[in-house]
């Protein structure tokens, strides 16, 4: 062969060389990028159920009779009249 068709296929091997690397490199972040997705959705579903629950506890927490009882039994309070005198200071 002449010299100049070896440069070419040279160039070419070269060329199918690094594409075969690019195709290679591509999958492996392809793959990586699966994987992260895949452990991203799992937290989100576990986020979304944490969310549903506080939701949950917090209309309970919330709920009036639960706030009226804790405020008499555990900090002492009461309804207060139509009027009442507190005195302030010493």
């Amino acid at each position: 062969m002449k010299r100049g068709l070896w440069m070419v296929v040279l160039v070419l091997g070269v060329a199918v060389f690094y594409s075969a690397l690019v195709v290679i490199r591509t999958k492996h972040e392809n793959r990586a990028l699966v994987s992260e997705l895949e452990q991203l959705r799992q937290d989100r579903e576990r986020l979304e159920m944490e969310w549903a629950q506080l939701q949950i506890e917090e209309a309970t927490l919330a709920h009036n009779n639960r706030v009226d009882k804790v405020a008499r039994e555990q900090l002492g309070m009461v309804e207060p009249r139509d009027y009442q005198v507190v005195k302030a200071g010493p």
